[in-house]
């Protein structure tokens, strides 16, 4: 019936297709449902969709695995020195570098690496002008080279050179000469300073400018001021023996070369035990002394300072007026003192200590006998003491860091803040080699003084006696540029107070520390901590006692406060020693230099897209910048020498780690573990 009638069909009456249709007017409960189920399939596979686009975005913009043969070398160095089985958050040292004991260090293994460099480039065939400075170079190198020649001579060229210091009484004739004399050859004409050390540098304070300075010698045998006396006998022991090989070498009888080897090393520990420790010469406010050449010569009457200085730096023009810098008096007046009775009593044994002392000096240059027996002692000796332009935007990058950090150091007032940010910003930098060394006709003259041959001797000597010649005229001449002190192969970077010019040579700017193939992260880590460590060495001065007089002193005392006491919560190795406060300048700049390029390379990610890590490591960008600064430091905690200022390796990670909050938080070590304490010093 029709719907005007009021009437509906039976519930079971059947429809006709046309008539199960929805029309219009008359929506179907079930067509909607269907829509909707329609309509949220759409919208999921709309949302999956963007979800697959999102992560294909995000992971294109993410680091890249660098499959470069450089990144697979440095993944293989990374591998073959680290730990990764221990926690990252209580010994991130171990972590890094716990593969890499009984191998050189980072920096070692480096140095040797170029080394190997320059060999392939000195053995490879070429053809060089006459007397140019690289004809000369390979020259020497082919005479160091042939060891059939060295070992025809034998000792004679040593023997010829013992004839014109005198003699040596226990190998032949002995002239008695005058004591002064003889020193004043061994000094001039052979840089060897038996009882002293003297050379040009600027002074240590303003106004830089260059002075002869002196200094004890430097100590052949490995002494120390509190030596195990059992250490100590077996180190005297090695050393008799050597020098016993050296008098038998030159033709010594046994009994008599071995009495005056004892009477060399006791005069040896004698002038050891009058030295004063840096420790101690800077607790009383004694660095240095400025004394004239007369001043000295009434203080230590033995030694005749004007002819041995005069000597040994002509040709600068001295006079007993002469101002000298002397870093510990007290020394140079024992040490006469001890001359002057071994001149009344024993004369010629102050003579055969002094020889030996050369043979020693020039064994590199002599014949295999005496270059094994050197190669042995430093062997035995070891194991004794062992107990107990990319690289421009790179220093750009950290240099700007540096600048920037300046404006937040608490303890610095607006004057000196403004002063050290106007010195970074006029500091010069150079990287790779000296210009001259990029200039034929620079480098040409620069040699033109050495006389090759006829001996390997000869040469070494002619070398020297160059290098000494041109370092004094150095300082008597002003040079429009500066004069390097380090080899371009070298692995050392120093900043020179007087030049404001920080150096980078280029043996330190290779792999592992620094390739443009590298991920950012590498070079930052690595190469990047230490431009940053370098630069701070210009605020060394402000660290001091009275350095910073307009400084906040009670803010920069507790910031070197906090940071002794973090360094003495660090657990070091057993046998390891660590003197905080002959160090705490290097453990500043740690501190500091790793913070800085951490903010440089913080930077450098905000701007720059496209960054990459190393494959199968499993390290983040941020993770391989702290594995890569903690690389640099990777050696055998306990080979360290004693007079190191820096702190032993373990120190030089875990403590500048410790002190990055970053490092935790991208570690994500647990609060409180060694690596993420509860607080945090801030210096720099």
């Amino acid at each position: 019936m029709s719907r005007a009638g009021g009437m509906r069909p039976p519930r079971n009456q059947e429809r006709s297709p046309e008539e199960r249709l929805p029309t219009a007017t008359e929506p179907s409960g079930q067509w909607s449902v269907v829509k909707r189920v329609l309509m949220a399939g759409l919208l999921f596979s709309v949302l999956l969709g963007f979800s697959v686009l999102l992560v294909y975005i995000f992971r294109s913009c993410g680091p890249r695995p660098c499959t470069t043969p450089v990144c697979w070398d440095l993944l293989a160095r990374y591998l073959a020195s680290g730990n990764t089985s221990v926690a990252p958050c209580t010994d991130f040292f171990s972590f890094a570098c716990g593969q890499a004991k009984g191998t050189d260090h980072s920096f070692q293994a480096l140095a040797e690496e170029n080394k190997s460099r320059l060999r392939r480039i000195l053995e490879a065939p070429g053809s060089w002008h006459l007397g140019s400075g690289e004809e000369k170079a390979f020259q020497f190198y082919r005479s160091c080279m042939d060891t059939d020649a060295i070992e025809a001579v034998g000792a004679a060229p040593l023997r010829q050179v013992i004839e014109e210091l005198g003699g040596w009484r226990i190998s032949g004739n002995w002239t008695s000469l005058d004591f002064n004399r003889t020193l004043r050859l061994l000094m001039s004409q052979y840089g060897y300073f038996p009882f002293f050390r003297a050379y040009l540098q600027p002074r240590p304070t303003p106004p830089y400018s260059p002075v002869i300075q002196i200094d004890p010698p430097e100590f052949d045998v490995p002494l120390k001021q509190e030596q195990e006396q059992k250490i100590y006998a077996q180190i005297v022991r090695e050393y008799v023996t050597y020098l016993n090989q050296l008098g038998t070498l030159l033709g010594g009888e046994p009994n008599k070369v071995q009495e005056h080897a004892y009477l060399s090393i006791s005069i040896t520990s004698q002038l050891f035990q009058f030295l004063r420790p840096l420790e101690q010469r800077r607790a009383q406010g004694k660095l240095f002394h400025m004394v004239t050449i007369d001043q000295l010569q009434e203080m230590a009457p033995a030694i005749d300072w004007l002819s041995c200085l005069q000597a040994t730096f002509t040709p600068m023009p001295l006079s007993p007026s002469q101002l000298l810098l002397v870093h510990d008096l007290e020394y140079l007046k024992n040490m006469s003192q001890l001359v002057e009775e071994q001149l009344s009593y024993h004369r010629d044994f102050l003579q055969s200590h002094m020889i030996l002392g050369l043979v020693r000096t020039l064994s590199p240059a002599l014949d295999s006998k005496f270059q094994e027996a050197r190669r042995s002692l430093i062997q035995k000796l070891g194991e004794l003491t062992e107990r107990p332009p990319m690289a421009m935007e790179l220093f750009t990058a950290i240099k700007n860091a540096l600048i920037s950090r300046l404006r937040r150091v608490p303890w610095m007032d607006e004057k000196t803040r403004q002063e050290a940010q106007n010195r970074v910003t006029q500091l010069q930098v150079k990287m790779g080699a000296p210009e001259w060394a990029l200039e034929p006709s620079q480098a040409r003259q620069e040699y033109n003084d050495i006389q090759l041959g006829p001996s390997y001797l000869q040469s070494f000597l002619s070398c020297f006696r160059s290098l000494q010649a041109r370092t004094v005229q150095s300082f008597l001449q002003s040079f429009p540029y500066h004069r390097w002190k380090v080899s371009p192969w070298g692995v050392s970077a120093y900043y020179s107070i007087p030049d404001h010019v920080v150096v980078f040579p280029a043996g330190l700017l290779q792999p592992p520390f620094f390739h443009p193939g590298y991920p950012r992260a590498v070079n930052f880590g690595a190469a990047g901590s230490i431009m940053a460590h370098e630069l701070l060495h210009i605020f060394y001065q402000l660290l001091l006692p009275g350095g910073c007089p307009a400084c906040d002193t009670r803010a920069l005392q507790g910031a070197l406060l906090c940071m002794k006491h973090h360094y003495e919560t660090i657990p070091l190795p057993n046998g390891t020693s660590f003197n905080g406060s002959r160090t705490f300048l290097e453990n500043a700049a740690d501190i500091g230099g790793l913070a800085i390029a951490l903010q440089a390379y913080s930077k450098r990610l905000l701007w720059h897209h496209g960054e990459t890590t190393l494959p199968n490591l499993d390290l983040s960008p941020q993770q391989l910048f702290f594995r890569s600064y903690a690389q640099v430091m990777c050696r055998e905690p306990g080979t360290q020498e004693p007079q190191d200022s820096h702190s032993p390796p373990t120190l030089r990670v875990h403590g500048p780690l410790s002190n990055t909050p970053a490092f935790g938080r991208h570690f994500h070590c647990p609060h409180g573990t060694l690596l993420n304490p509860s607080s945090h010093c801030q210096l720099w």
